[in-house]
């Protein structure tokens, strides 16, 4: 049986590492995609297989080039070492700056990092790129708790309100400031369709009268439900 002519002799090397990238970021992406983050489970597929697909092309697409002429160097690192510096402008496009909130810096930096799984699988090292998955996971899922865990033990207080999407933002972060609270963060928890889950975390030690200011809270129009958790 002849060969398939356009086919290349290491096709089965090309498949094998870009359908690890695939499954490898697909995992990342799928912890991101639960959590309901900018770029999610497609986003980091396509970071993955990408960078995956530009370490095959430097180690394997100049070869007949290489071979044609003595004269012809060609430094393998070269690719690799542009994808990780210009992954930064899309890691820089999930960024989001909103008052006093940063938000998407982890996923930031897991683009960046299924970037450097797609190049190290692209290479052919299948253990570092597993092993590197997952301390990944671990890190976004079991790290996560661990931190709120952590974070119940100084303090500080976290209230939470389910609101609608047309809620006026800074009609709530009003009611904070009327009553002199110093709100450390304010970020979207989960998003739904037609409503959203605000997270509030107030600075520890400051006093207020918590009955009051979720009564004040619970009026705002739109705001559907108050709750305290503290931590």
């Amino acid at each position: 049986m002849e060969a398939i002519p356009f086919l290349d002799d290491d096709f089965n090397t090309y498949l094998l590492r870009l359908l690890i990238a695939l499954l490898l970021s697909g995992l990342i992406g799928f912890e991101r995609e639960l959590k309901n983050h900018s770029a999610g489970f497609r986003t980091h597929i396509l970071v993955g297989v990408g960078a995956c697909l530009m370490m095959l092309l430097s180690l394997y697409g100049f070869e007949t080039f290489m071979e044609s002429s003595n004269n012809i160097r060609f430094d393998p690192a070269r690719i690799p070492s542009y994808v990780i510096s210009g992954i930064g402008f899309l890691g820089a496009g999930t960024i989001i700056v909103n008052g006093m909130t940063i938000k998407g810096l982890t996923t930031a930096a897991s683009i960046w990092t299924v970037a450097a799984i797609g190049l190290v699988i692209g290479a052919g090292m299948y253990d570092a790129a597993i092993l590197t998955t997952i301390l990944v996971l671990l890190s976004l899922v079991v790290l996560n708790q661990i931190e709120e865990k952590v974070m119940a033990g100084r303090g500080r207080n976290f209230v939470r309100l389910l609101v609608e999407k047309e809620v006026n933002m800074g009609e709530v972060v009003e009611t904070f400031d009327q009553f002199g609270l110093n709100v450390k963060r304010l970020s979207i928890e989960n998003e739904r369709t037609g409503e959203r889950t605000l997270f509030i975390e107030i600075e520890r030690g400051q006093k207020f009268d918590q009955t009051v200011l979720f009564d004040c809270l619970s009026k705002i129009e739109h705001v559907k439900l108050v709750y305290e958790r503290k931590a």
